[in-house]
């Protein structure tokens, strides 16, 4: 997840008083630092509410948080929230398909307003985004095959892992002691990592417990290991001078978790409120 053109803009914001506000006529900073006018003022908000909408980044291919279903639309429970924060902001959502490897620079370049796909909050990603207040729950763990002999992590050694490029797994996944003893095959998506290893292609998968939850709901015959790696929250990424966007949300989203919408939709995709905004 680190990328060289994103280290030199963040070290440029982070040298500023506030929260991202900018002097510098540089692109790359002005881009970082938010949706500003020359005065230094946070737009962000209202360029949604000028614009009359809000364009969402994701990786079309994350069950159940946002995904292209058989009738080729985006659906899911990141999506169904994010349209009711849309509709009580009064503006249209609009999705926009990235390369979760790159996300982070369509966000700052303002092609997409937010990333809101199960993003896990990492010390990296704060760093270059500024991130919601955490909403749900996720714990990275291996799936195998549910007629695999692997039932524990020291089954594991000697083994091939496949595991999703630019995801926080792939990170926890490096970090840990056992990527020593593994062979580690990274991909474009989750949905890859997991055909290569219904077909054998790889012993095992590293990734969310909501995307193995939902795959071995749905009926395909993987298993997940008892023993994960990381528990970690999912929030909403914004680019870090756009406060005023994030916090407007924000409160929507607790709007919604007062009034029991949020739970209606947790309900709807997970078959009860896994969320865990206050």
């Amino acid at each position: 997840m680190k990328k060289c053109i994103l280290s030199a803009v963040c070290a440029a914001v982070l040298m500023l008083a506030g929260c991202g506000a900018s002097d510098s006529s540089n692109a790359d900073s002005a881009s970082a630092s938010g949706s500003q006018n020359a005065a230094g003022e946070d737009q962000s908000l209202q360029k949604v509410l000028d614009n009359g909408k809000l364009v969402l980044g994701l990786d079309a291919t994350f069950k159940p948080m946002g995904y292209t279903d058989e009738n080729d639309q985006i659906v899911g429970f990141d999506i169904d929230v994010a349209s009711e924060v849309c509709s009580r902001l009064g503006v249209t959502l609009e999705t926009y398909g990235v390369n979760w490897d790159t996300k982070e620079v369509d966000l700052d370049a303002g092609t997409i307003d937010c990333i809101w796909n199960g993003l896990s909050v990492s010390e990296e990603r704060q760093k270059v985004m500024l991130m919601s207040e955490p909403y749900m729950k996720n714990k990275m763990v291996f799936v195998v095959n549910s007629g695999s002999d692997i039932a524990s992590l020291d089954d594991l050694k000697g083994k091939t892992v496949s595991v999703q490029n630019g995801s926080t797994a792939q990170e926890t996944l490096a970090a840990a002691d056992i990527s020593a003893d593994i062979t580690v095959t990274e991909l474009s998506t989750n949905v890859e990592a997991l055909n290569q290893l219904e077909l054998g292609m790889c012993d095992a998968a590293f990734l969310d417990s909501v995307v193995a939850d939902y795959e071995i709901n749905s009926g395909r015959a993987f298993k997940i290991l008892d023993e994960g790696l990381y528990e970690e929250d999912y929030a909403i990424g914004f680019r870090l001078g756009d406060k005023a966007l994030c916090d407007k949300i924000s409160e929507i989203l607790g709007e919604m978790k007062a009034d029991g919408k949020l739970a209606e939709i947790s309900t709807k995709w997970f078959g009860s409120d896994v969320t865990t905004i206050g």
